[in-house]
């Protein structure tokens, strides 16, 4: 296995700051990257929400952990000085604020992952004053963050062992550190290749409409100092015709119980790709963005997102006024393209059902 010597990014996409009564969730405006680095004070469960349904906080992981913290910061308002809190009142608004967040996006498992964890820690204490309970709630956010930062390190030594040396390695869209809690999913492999000296260089795509890819996958392998090119999304066929991609690696939002991998928008054509030029496809993910009650990915719900996402990037009107527009943020790569899932608990391969539940104990 590869050594895990690699320093975290001095940069944070989220950090709680404060207690639980009146602290709240600093984030990175990922939209606005990477010509300017602003944050975002989180002290209204609507800003945290909002911050989720606009990208400005995105990766499956980070989505998770930035709902778990959503829940504590919804359930202040009832602590006002001097208030007397039932259990009862709290348990509904408890109720109120999860139901609001997991309507934020519908396709990343994490989310609704870290809401049912929060919600499963009231049903775990019925007799703790609504204080207490909230305390413990902060308690339980800290720890999915904390576990998100181990879980990364984890995949990055996974990940690393599987990629080769003196080559390039193809990504899409982002999966570090921005992404989520530590170095990233995908991210941390390469992160923890090139610390090891496997001279790799990575190739991102652009990633359409939103080129998180160009955005914000580049501006992290060059805070870095990892070697990097950036592509079109349509320029990936013709890297691996030339011979320069020696393997891809993405991430996930969500994987079905028999490995079918959905991801952003793209991924589905890097894993034909890939399987046409006999190229390693890797998919790397934590635990938590398994939902094993989905057997194959077209059961996977596909956000479609605003069309002026693609007619008008930036803000530019490039299509014609009234143009159709068809914009699903994901697809997916189904298990037969997927040389391996990398997860925390190990690696799955080849990719079957059988080997999923294996390997994640269920």
């Amino acid at each position: 296995m590869v050594s895990n010597s690699v320093s975290l990014p001095s940069y944070r996409a989220l950090e709680w700051q404060g207690d639980e009564l009146t602290g709240s969730l600093k984030l990175i405006d990922q939209t606005v990257l990477p010509t300017q680095l602003k944050h975002i004070d989180g002290n209204t469960v609507e800003l945290i929400w909002e911050a989720i349904k606009q990208l400005k906080v995105r990766g499956a992981p980070a989505i998770g952990v930035a709902a778990a913290y959503g829940i504590v910061v919804g359930l202040q308002p009832l602590f006002q000085p001097g208030a007397e809190v039932s259990r009862e009142e709290f348990d509904r608004q408890l109720a109120r604020v999860a139901k609001y967040l997991a309507e934020s996006r519908p396709t990343a498992v994490n989310l609704f992952w870290a809401i049912q964890r929060m919600e499963q820690v009231a049903k775990d204490h019925p007799q703790c004053s609504a204080a207490d309970l909230q305390q413990r709630l902060l308690l339980e956010a800290q720890a999915i963050e904390t576990e998100d930062r181990a879980m990364c390190a984890r995949l990055g030594e996974f990940g690393a062992s599987l990629l080769p040396a003196n080559t390039g390695i193809l990504t899409h869209c982002n999966t570090g550190g921005l992404a989520t809690a530590g170095d990233g999913t995908a991210f941390a492999a390469l992160a923890h290749a090139h610390a090891a000296g496997k001279q790799i260089h990575v190739y991102a795509d652009e990633t359409r409409p939103l080129l998180q890819g160009a955005r914000l996958t580049m501006w992290e392998l060059m805070q870095r100092g990892i070697p990097c090119t950036l592509i079109t999304d349509s320029m990936a066929g013709q890297v691996m015709k030339e011979g320069r991609i020696g393997a891809a690696i993405i991430g996930a939002d969500r994987i079905t119980a028999r490995g079918d991998a959905a991801n952003k928008i793209g991924t589905y054509s890097v894993a034909v790709l890939c399987h046409y030029h006999k190229i390693p496809f890797y998919v790397s993910a934590p635990s938590s963005t398994f939902d094993l009650t989905l057997l194959e990915g077209k059961s996977i719900p596909i956000e479609e997102r605003v069309s002026t996402e693609i007619t008008h990037p930036g803000g530019v009107q490039l299509a014609p006024t009234g143009a159709n527009v068809y914009n699903p943020a994901f697809d997916f790569a189904p298990a037969e393209l997927i040389t391996a899932i990398i997860t925390e608990k190990g690696i799955i391969q080849p990719v079957t059902e059988a080997n999923v539940r294996k390997v994640l104990g269920a």
